[in-house]
């Protein structure tokens, strides 16, 4: 299959084009912000954190991880004006009383970093030396920037999430620190980063959201060794049905075009490790793009598919 979205579209997606300093502006809650978060593992960067509205350090709340915090709450702020509006679709649904109120805490990209902070690990190391050069040249020929030769960072952005950012998290916030109420989600490569993240640290995390999750790694499926690769790993690390929830979706419009028959591999491997109804959902959204706008849409869905009381 050819490239399907233009380089200028990429470029503009995988790179991290510069937000406002200023606060994102939210139509529910509060949000507070961390600013460039010191890390050990990866560079520096923003953490927002979103509070409800009547936080209060009375109760105590589940606590969702949202890759991509740039794009999560204001798209006045963001760099093509548009966002999942987290707040408004959180809010929404705990008026209903049939969720666990939550915090979200979104964690800014690196910018150029970002593909190979969310570009998982260790299924890249499945490839071959000449499986390897091959995603090497596809991401360049996609101007995706990276120096002379990818290297996958992931397992040390996952470090920070969990060894750094997290403990800060629970000493910080009125949270429950258990897996039962910490969740991650992200779309695209946030998408894969969080299929990682329940897969690596399946005690952290009791729950996953992915939405169009991005199962091709590069921009083409022409040649493209990693789609195997990571339904090799997922085949041996697939955390434990009985108590973990995945969600993954996808549209099949811009580079959603790529998912629809990979994602039905992945589903079939679903089945096959015990997965069912209760503990795992996969949604096809015919017509839908790759967008923020796409993913706020359907936002409600994975919300009340890990949150449900």
């Amino acid at each position: 299959m050819k490239k399907l979205i233009s380089t200028a579209i990429i470029l503009s997606f995988i790179l991290s084009v510069k937000a406002q300093n200023t606060l994102p502006k939210v139509v529910h809650g509060k949000i507070k912000r961390i600013e460039n978060f010191e890390s050990k593992y990866i560079t520096s960067r923003h953490v927002d954190i979103w509070m409800p509205e009547g936080y209060s350090q009375s109760k105590k709340y589940a606590v969702l991880y949202m890759h991509d915090g740039q794009m999560l709450f204001d798209p006045e702020s963001s760099w093509n004006k548009q966002a999942w509006n987290i707040d408004d679709a959180a809010s929404k649904l705990f008026q209903s009383n049939k969720l666990k109120e939550f915090i979200v805490v979104g964690i800014w990209n690196g910018g150029e970093t970002r593909h190979s902070d969310y570009f998982p690990q260790e299924p890249f190391k499945y490839l071959s030396t000449s499986q390897k050069d091959t995603i090497n040249a596809q991401l360049k020929r996609s101007h995706v920037p990276i120096k002379k030769t990818f290297n996958p960072q992931s397992n040390n952005y996952l470090k920070f999430v969990v060894e750094e950012l997290k403990p800060y998290i629970d000493k910080t916030y009125s949270v429950y620190s258990n897996k039962e109420n910490t969740f991650v989600m992200g779309s695209s490569m946030g998408g894969l980063i969080s299929m990682y993240a329940i897969c690596e640290y399946p005690k952290i995390f009791g729950g996953a959201a992915c939405l169009s999750t991005h199962w091709t790694g590069t921009f083409t499926l022409d040649n493209n060794p990693m789609p195997g690769a990571f339904i090799k790993y997922l085949n041996k690390n697939l955390p434990n049905p009985k108590n973990h929830k995945i969600y993954f979706d996808c549209g099949d419009e811009t580079l959603d075009k790529l998912y629809p028959e990979i994602q039905k591999e992945v589903d079939q491997l679903m089945v096959k490790k015990g997965y069912n109804e209760n503990n795992w959902l996969t949604k096809f959204f015919p017509g839908e793009n790759h967008s923020e706008n796409a993913w706020s849409k359907r936002l409600n869905i994975p919300l009340v598919f890990l949150f449900k009381k």
